[in-house]
């Protein structure tokens, strides 16, 4: 069991990690971040839009299943997005830099984090 910022700060520790966030996507709220590069306030409000949309999109599809992440890949980064199973309404937010992540073991560390997590 971790704490926000033991979580965070883990996740910022990872090779080719940029920063980690735990963001609320109903508020859009940044509850807490490490790292640096990004800034994470705007970053957080930018990907609420995008959980808000995945989710009503599957509510309109009626699909009864449930995201284990969402992957976003730049031309030099790889930004994840996990929602919570335990704590609807929140989501982690990881920033690698694609050049120097492995993507397989970024996306099994954000699920670790996330199962981890206190509040």
């Amino acid at each position: 069991m971790a704490t926000i910022n033991e979580t965070l700060n883990e996740l910022a520790t990872h090779e080719g990690a940029i920063c980690a966030a735990l963001v609320d996507y109903e508020s859009g709220m940044l509850l807490g971040s490490a790292g640096h590069g990004v800034d994470m306030e705007l970053a957080a409000a930018g990907n609420t839009e995008v959980m808000r949309a995945k989710m009503k999109a599957m509510q309109q599809l009626g699909l009864k299943d449930a995201i284990d992440d969402i992957l976003i890949t730049l031309g030099k980064q790889y930004h994840i997005l996990r929602p919570s199973a335990s704590r609807p309404g929140l989501f982690i937010y990881f920033v690698l830099d694609k050049a120097r992540a492995n993507l397989a073991l970024a996306r099994r560390k954000v699920q670790d984090a996330e199962q981890a997590l206190v509040m």
